[in-house]
C-alpha cells in the first residue's frame, strides 16, 4: 500500500508538471526590460512595443474591449456603405491617377483578374473541406472538422443550391464532385438554413479586441475549397500565400536600399466592400462568390446586413484580398510605368517606393485606409509579415501579451528572449546587456527542461546544454465516428499534405503536463551544433 502511495504521488507530480509560478515574475521581467540601457534601435524599439498587446485584470476589461470593437466594426461599415455608393456613382473620366480615366484603370484590371482566375470558375473549386474552428452551428470545443460530417449543418439560402449541385450530381453531367463516401451527406447530415455568420471578437491588444465571424458550416465547406482555387492561381503570378518569409525579405531589402516600401492597410479585411468585388471581379465568380458569402451577420443577437463582401473568418477572404491588391497594384505599377517588385500577402502590400503615394491614393478611392503607424515608404525602417527590419538588421520584437503564470508561459518568454537577444544564426550567443535577464529566467525552470534548441516551443528552455526531458500535454482522445471515415475519405481524396490527414480519433488538450524525454537525437544535435558553427 505504501508503494503504491509514493507511485501514486510521483505520478501527480508528472502530471503537473507545468506549475504555477511565482505572480511577481511578470512585474519584475517587465521592469527588467524597461531597464534595460538603450544601446541601439532594436532595444529602444522593443520597449516601445513588448507591452503593446498585454492584457491582463489590470488592463482594460474584456467587455471594454469588445465594446470598442463592435464600434469599430459598424464604423467601418459605414465607410463600406459609402464606397458602394461612390464607386456605384464614379464619373467614367474621374482621373484615378494623372491623366489616367477611372474606367480604363478599372477595364485593365479586369483584364488582369481574368487571366489570373479565368472567367468561369470550375465546380471543383467547391470542393474544400470542414476547418477546426467554431461555426454557426458548433463551438469551439466542439468543432472537429470530422464531427461537422454528421449532425446539424447550417448553411444560407443563398449557397444551398450551390450545395446540392456539389454533392448531388445528376447522372454524368457533372461526374462524381464530391469523394464517393458511402451514405453521406443524405443520411448523415440534416442541413439548416441560417441568415448568415455570427460576429465575436478575439484579443488584439492591450484596448481593444479584433472582430471575427463564425461562418455557417457548408458554406465554409465551399468558401475554402474557392480560397484554395485563388491561391493556386496567385502563386502562377508569384504571389506565394504559402511562404511570408518572401514578404520579410523584401522588407528587409526595401530598409537596406529605400527602394521598397511596405503598406499595412487598417481593417483590411471588413474594407472590401461589396461594390468593389462585383466591379473588378468577371460576372460568374462574382456571382458564386456572393453566393457563397455571408450577407446577414448576427451581432449580439441583432441581424446586421452587411456592406462589406466577406469578413475575418470567411474561408476565401484572405485569398480574395490578395487578388485584389495584388491587381490594383499591377494597375498603378503599369499605368505609373514604374519599375520594381510588387509582393502581396494578404493586406502586406511591398511595392516600388516610387508608386507608393499614387497606391495610396487609389487604395482610398476603393475604400481602404493605409495604416500610418504601419506603413513605411522612407527611412531605414521597414515591417512586413511580422518582420521588422532597421538599415537591414532584424528587430523584430517579442510581445509579452498575457501574465506569466505557468512552466510553459515561463519557458515561452524566456525562449522569446533568448531568439531577440541572439547574434548572428542560431541562438548561440546572447547580448551581455540581455544575458543577465536570460540567465535569471533560465534558474526559474528545472534544469532537466533544458537543451531545448527550437525557440518557438515553449515545452523545453532553448540552452547550449545538452538536451534531456520537456513537457507534453496529456491528450484525450474522442471518437469521431462515423465523421471521422468521411473525414479520413475527403482528405485523402484532395490530396492534401501527408501531415493534415487526421485519423478517426480526435484529441483535446488535458489539464495536465507529463514530462517526455527529448526528441532530439545525439546525430541531430550535431546537426545543429555544426550549422550554428
Amino acid at each position: 500500500m505504501i508503494e503504491t502511495n509514493r507511485q501514486s504521488r510521483k505520478s501527480r507530480r508528472k502530471l503537473s508538471a507545468n506549475y504555477r509560478v511565482a505572480p511577481e515574475i511578470t512585474a519584475d521581467l517587465i521592469l527588467k526590460i524597461n531597464h534595460l540601457q538603450e544601446i541601439n534601435f532594436k532595444t529602444t524599439y522593443l520597449k516601445e512595443v513588448f507591452l503593446s498587446k498585454y492584457v491582463s485584470d489590470e488592463t482594460d476589461s474584456a467587455s471594454l474591449r469588445r465594446e470598442r470593437a463592435i464600434a469599430k466594426w459598424l464604423v467601418i461599415e459605414g465607410r463600406n456603405a459609402e464606397t458602394n455608393v461612390r464607386l456605384d456613382h464614379l464619373p467614367s473620366e474621374f482621373q484615378i491617377l494623372p491623366r489616367i480615366r477611372f474606367d480604363l484603370f478599372v477595364s485593365w484590371i479586369q483584364a488582369f483578374i481574368s487571366t489570373t482566375i479565368g472567367t468561369v470558375p470550375p465546380v471543383e473549386c467547391l470542393i474544400g473541406t470542414f476547418s477546426g474552428g467554431a461555426s454557426t452551428s458548433r463551438s469551439r470545443t466542439n468543432s472537429h472538422p470530422a464531427m461537422k460530417f454528421v449532425g446539424e449543418a447550417h448553411v444560407t439560402p443563398d449557397a444551398l443550391p450551390w450545395w446540392e449541385l456539389l454533392v448531388s450530381p445528376v447522372g454524368d453531367t457533372y461526374g462524381p464532385i464530391m469523394p464517393e463516401l458511402p451514405m453521406w451527406p443524405s443520411t448523415a447530415m440534416s442541413v439548416t438554413l441560417v441568415p448568415g455568420n455570427v460576429l465575436f471578437t478575439v484579443p488584439k491588444d492591450t484596448n481593444i479586441d479584433r472582430c471575427a465571424c463564425k461562418e455557417p458550416d457548408l458554406n465554409m465547406f465551399m468558401q475554402k475549397g474557392v480560397g484554395d482555387f485563388l491561391r493556386r492561381c496567385l502563386r502562377l503570378k508569384g504571389i506565394n500565400l504559402n511562404d511570408q518569409s518572401v514578404n520579410q525579405q523584401l522588407a528587409r531589402i526595401g530598409s537596406i536600399d529605400g527602394s521598397l516600401a511596405t503598406l499595412d492597410l487598417s481593417s483590411a479585411s471588413d474594407s472590401l466592400a461589396s461594390g468593389l468585388v462585383e466591379l473588378l471581379l468577371p460576372d460568374l465568380w462574382f456571382s458564386l462568390l456572393n453566393a457563397l458569402r455571408s450577407k446577414v451577420t448576427t451581432i449580439d443577437g441583432h441581424e446586421h446586413g452587411n456592406e462589406m463582401f466577406s469578413s475575418m473568418g470567411n474561408g476565401f477572404t484572405f485569398e480574395l484580398e490578395s487578388l485584389i491588391f495584388f491587381s490594383i497594384s499591377r494597375a498603378v505599377r503599369h499605368f505609373g510605368r514604374h519599375s520594381g517588385i510588387i509582393s502581396i500577402y494578404g493586406d502586406d502590400i511591398i511595392c516600388p517606393t516610387s508608386m507608393a503615394l499614387d497606391l495610396q491614393f487609389v487604395l482610398g478611392v476603393f475604400g481602404f485606409l493605409v495604416n500610418s503607424e504601419k506603413s513605411h515608404t522612407s527611412g531605414s525602417f521597414r515591417e512586413s509579415c511580422g518582420g521588422h527590419y532597421d538599415n537591414g538588421l532584424d528587430v523584430t520584437p517579442f510581445y509579452i501579451r498575457a501574465p506569466i503564470v505557468y512552466l510553459t508561459d515561463l519557458i515561452h518568454v524566456a525562449n522569446q528572449l533568448r531568439e531577440w537577444a541572439s547574434f548572428g544564426p542560431g541562438v548561440c550567443i546572447l547580448n551581455p546587456l540581455v544575458e543577465p535577464i536570460w540567465l535569471w529566467l533560465r534558474d526559474l525552470v528545472p534544469e532537466y527542461l533544458w537543451g531545448g534548441r527550437d525557440t518557438s516551443f515553449k515545452y523545453s528552455l532553448v540552452t547550449p546544454d545538452f538536451p534531456r526531458k520537456r513537457l507534453q500535454a496529456t491528450k484525450l482522445s474522442l471518437s469521431t465516428g462515423i465523421g471521422g471515415y468521411y473525414f479520413w475519405h475527403s482528405v485523402t481524396w484532395r490530396r492534401v499534405s501527408p501531415g493534415l490527414v487526421e485519423s478517426s480519433t480526435r484529441s483535446v488538450d488535458g489539464a495536465m503536463f507529463r514530462i517526455r524525454p527529448s526528441r532530439l537525437t545525439v546525430s541531430r544535435m550535431n546537426q545543429v551544433f555544426l550549422s550554428e558553427a
